[in-house]
Parts: structure tokens; C-alpha cells; sequence
């Protein structure tokens, strides 16, 4: 279910050659600890094996694309390469960094193979917010969301086989933390992820409309970790979730519009602002109002440390933010909540959003995606989502001006009072209550 995969397929079978796939590993990204190194080097075993069955070279490089990829191409004759895309900073310059070191005679193309309608198809500007962009999306959907043709087994093999893969001393290459452990509910891989999927429909998505937003409720997809390491795709999950509008038209649509539209607007913001990950990346409004009351006094400051263990004088926020960190993910609506309360207790909206993307990025199994650093709630549409939701939280992305208060200014404010409204919050402390 990858398109940058099928064309490349295409491509080669067109020419009569053979096709390789190479997974490029480098030592250390961002945040990331060995719950994550460990669960997408895990689900990369599971395609090691169906490659190879498929007749289909897997090759793991360890180092960054540019020092390892522009050689394997020359050593192995390569005729045009693949890529599949992402709108982060990193990985975009990791692109430019091959294509300026591959042989001129060899084409490079870039797939979107992660989002539906393709990004830069969607829109060729920022969009304001899911209003603006949401008819040009679902205007482009009968194009883009149609059923995935096979990857066939290949016809070519290469001249010679893939090196065996030593798994264990991948690890040993990695400079990242160990310390944040993996996480017991989620098993890496396409065959987990589609079981996952598989029981979300059966059970789950009848009740996804009305109990999306209760953290006590079990209404979630719970599929952000493999759609946000590519071992299920999201196009898959709709095309599987659609097969039951007629029964549950509401909850299906409630769907779409989380994992399509609120998705592809986070990627839509990520590709087309280079500071969507700074206070700078706001719009005008809510970085006048933010600035404007940057020295309100707070009636809580907490550091790193103290939030990082969860030790305010919140009760749901703590146990929030025990959920992460014990499980790698933490329920949609309460992130949203969980971010508004670090704007409010720390020393400014700069070091919020650094706190709120650094913790993400530490124990989200689905944190460094563009859903982490600006959506809303699509953790709804996939239980997870990437989402701190930091920018549409602590910035205002995506949402507009509300009431003037102090510290958010005309930012949207959440408190405890409008939590317990809306659900049985002493329910959910009491199931993440600190265990010390």
C-alpha cells in the first residue's frame, strides 16, 4: 500500500530491471529513543521478509541518506531512484542532499505516498484552516482515494543478492536513549497494524462519533504509531472505514474529516511555513496577543523536569502525561488540554512550545510528524495522531481569535471545570495515578 513503491516497481519492470529497496539509518533523529528506533526496525523486518518473498532486494544502509545512497547507486548500476516524502525540515534536506550528489544521468522522483491527495496537488499555499482547505480536498478524493493495484513478485532478480541484514547490531549503530522503554499494547508491523484496524471497525468505529472526545472511552482508531512509521497506510484505514458508511455515516465521516482533512492541513502548514515548529510560524493575531501578555504573572511555573514526571498540582494533567510516557500515547482530547496548561505554567509562550514538542517528540510513538508540531485532534480520526497539537494549542494555528484573557490572550483557553463536563475525569486520574 505505497505508491512511491508501486511506481518505482512500474518503473523498473517497464525497463526489464531489476528493483532494490533501501532503508537509510541513521544514528540519531530529533527526539527520538529506542521506543521508536525499536518499533519501526521491527516493522522493517516484517518488509525485509515480504521483499524477499516478493523477489525484491531490502537493503538496510546505516548513515545518513547522502553518505551511503549516491554509492549504492553507482555500485549497483542503479537507473533512477524513488523517494517517498515528508514535509519536515530534516528529511526534505536529506532529499536535497542526494539529489546533489547522485550521477546526472540518474532521474530521482518523489512520491507523497503518506498523505491521499498529494501535498502539493492539495494546495499550492498555506491554507488558512480546515474550512479553506476541506472542499479542495474532498474535491480531489475520487481521483486520489481509489483501491491500491498489487505489488507483484518481481521478474528481475539482481545480479546479486541483498547482504543478510544483522538486526541486533543495528542497535549498536544507534546514538539514542535508552532509557524510554517500548511500549507493551503496540507490536510493530503491517500484520499488527491491520489487526488493529481490523478491530476498530468491528469494534470501535460504531461509537467514534459520540465518544471520540472521552478519554475513558475506548472510540479511537489507536493507529497513529503504524500509520506514523508507514506500516499501514491511510489510505488503507479509509478505504476499509468507508466500507461501513451506510451503518455508521456519522462515525465514517467523523473519520475523514480527522485522518484526511485535519491531516493533510497539518502537512498543508509543515510544507509551506518553514517555522512550523516556533511561536514565529503563528499568524499576526496570536503572536501580537501572546507577545502582548508574555509577562502576565502565572500562577503556577514548572520546569522541564517537573512536568516531564508529572509532578503539577493538576491531577489530569499529571495523569495525562503519565498516559504518555508510560503507554507512547496520550488520548486526542487531552492533548489539546495538556498543551494549553503548558502555555499557562511556563515562563513564555517560546518555552511552552519547546516543552510541549519535546516531551511529543520523547514519548508519542508518534511524535516528529507534522500532526505533533500543528493538528487538532485528528488524534480523534487515529487515536494518537502525532498530536501535541503544540501550534493549533499554544499558537492558535488553524483556529481563530476567542475572548481576551490573561496569559493566552485571545487563545483558546481550556480548563479543569470544562473537563470534568465533559467527561468523568476522576475515572481517568485515578487509572494513571502515580505509582510512587
Amino acid at each position: 500500500d505505497n505508491w512511491a513503491f508501486l511506481y518505482a516497481q512500474r518503473l523498473a519492470l517497464k525497463q526489464e530491471l531489476p528493483l532494490h529497496v533501501c532503508f537509510c539509518l541513521v544514528p540519531k533523529f530529533l527526539e527520538a529513543t529506542i521506543r521508536h528506533y525499536r518499533f519501526m526496525l521491527r516493522g522493517l523486518q516484517e518488509v525485509a521478509e515480504e521483499c524477499a518473498e516478493l523477489n525484491i532486494s531490502f537493503h538496510l544502509l546505516l548513515g545518513y541518506a547522502k553518505d551511503v545512497l549516491p554509492t549504492f547507486v553507482a555500485e549497483h548500476g542503479v537507473g533512477g531512484l524513488v523517494t517517498d516524502f515528508s514535509p519536515l525540515r530534516l528529511p526534505r534536506q536529506w532529499v536535497e542532499d542526494v539529489r546533489e550528489r547522485l550521477p546526472e544521468d540518474v532521474p530521482f522522483a518523489q512520491v507523497d505516498a503518506h498523505n491521499i491527495v498529494p501535498c502539493w496537488v492539495a494546495s499550492p499555499k498555506q491554507e488558512y484552516s480546515a474550512r479553506t482547505i476541506r472542499g479542495k480536498i474532498h474535491a480531489q478524493l475520487p481521483e486520489f482515494l481509489t483501491e491500491f493495484p498489487p505489488v507483484v513478485p518481481h521478474p528481475h532478480p539482481p545480479s546479486c543478492p541483498a547482504e543478510p541484514i544483522a538486526w541486533e547490531a543495528c542497535y549498536s549503530s544507534l546514538q539514542v536513549d535508552h532509557t524510554v522503554k517500548e511500549v507493551e499494547w503496540a507490536t510493530p508491523g503491517t500484520a499488527a497494524g491491520m489487526a488493529v484496524l481490523k478491530s476498530f471497525v468491528a469494534e470501535r468505529l460504531k461509537s467514534f462519533s459520540t465518544h471520540r472526545n472521552d478519554p475513558n472511552k475506548a472510540a479511537l482508531s489507536n493507529l497513529s504509531p503504524w500509520l506514523h512509521f508507514g506500516q499501514v497506510s491511510t489510505q488503507r484505514a479509509i478505504l476499509e472505514v468507508q466500507k461501513h458508511r451506510r451503518n455508521y455515516k456519522d462515525s465514517v465521516d467523523a473519520f475523514v474529516e480527522e485522518a484526511v482533512v485535519r491531516r493533510e492541513l497539518a502537512e498543508n502548514f509543515c510544507y509551506y511555513n518553514d517555522n512550523y515548529d516556533s511561536v514565529q510560524g503563528a499568524y499576526d493575531w496570536a503572536q501580537t496577543t501572546l507577545k502582548l501578555h508574555a509577562k502576565d504573572k502565572r500562577p503556577y511555573v514548572y520546569s522541564l523536569q517537573e512536568l516531564e514526571q508529572g509532578t503539577t498540582h493538576d491531577p489530569l494533567w499529571n495523569a495525562a502525561q503519565l498516559q504518555m510516557v508510560r503507554e507512547g500515547k496520550m488520548h486526542g482530547f487531552l492533548r489539546m488540554y495538556w498543551a494549553k496548561k503548558i502555555l499557562e505554567w511556563t515562563r513564555s509562550p517560546e518555552e511552552a512550545l519547546q516543552f510541549a514538542i519535546y516531551l511529543n517528540d520523547r514519548y508519542e510513538l508518534d511524535g516528529r510528524d507534522p500532526n505533533g508540531y500543528v493538528g487538532k485532534l485528528q488524534d480523534g480520526g487515529t487515536g494518537g495522531g502525532g498530536l501535541s497539537c503544540c501550534l493549533w494549542s499554544i499558537c492558535g494555528i488553524h483556529d481563530q481569535g476567542w475572548a481576551e484573557r490573561p496569559i493566552f490572550g485571545k487563545i483558546r483557553y481550556m480548563n479543569y471545570a470544562g473537563c470534568k463536563r465533559k467527561f468523568d475525569v476522576g475515572e481517568f486520574e485515578r487509572r494513571y495515578a502515580p505509582t510512587h
